[in-house]
């Protein structure tokens, strides 16, 4: 079983692998790592099962797993798993968008 498999998200918490940044131009030039651009978009690893409302029921989610969302240049907690790669958890309100 996969690290990112047993990582479950509680609440309304997001896992995003963040996209890979372009260290290389078209004509093989290397992109120093200080002035390569943040990157703000990822794809959505796991989801949360949701918030409760005041009934006590889980309000579902408005991403799932496999999503493209696009991400605040600041926030989401670092979490590094078993496979090496960074991963962030951010809470559903955070993420900005949901890119098709």
């Amino acid at each position: 079983m996969s690290a990112v498999k047993r990582v479950l998200p509680m609440l309304d918490r997001v896992l995003v692998k963040r996209f890979e940044a372009v260290t290389k131009t078209a004509s093989g030039i290397v992109i120093p790592e200080k002035a390569q651009a943040k990157i703000l978009r990822g794809t959505v690893v796991a989801v949360g099962p949701g918030a409760r409302n005041q009934a006590g029921d889980h309000v579902p989610l408005g991403v799932k797993a496999g999503d493209n969302v696009l991400l605040p240049e600041f926030g989401g907690t670092k979490v590094e798993l078993e496979d090496k790669q960074e991963y962030l958890l951010f809470r559903e309100s955070d993420i900005l968008a949901k890119v098709e």
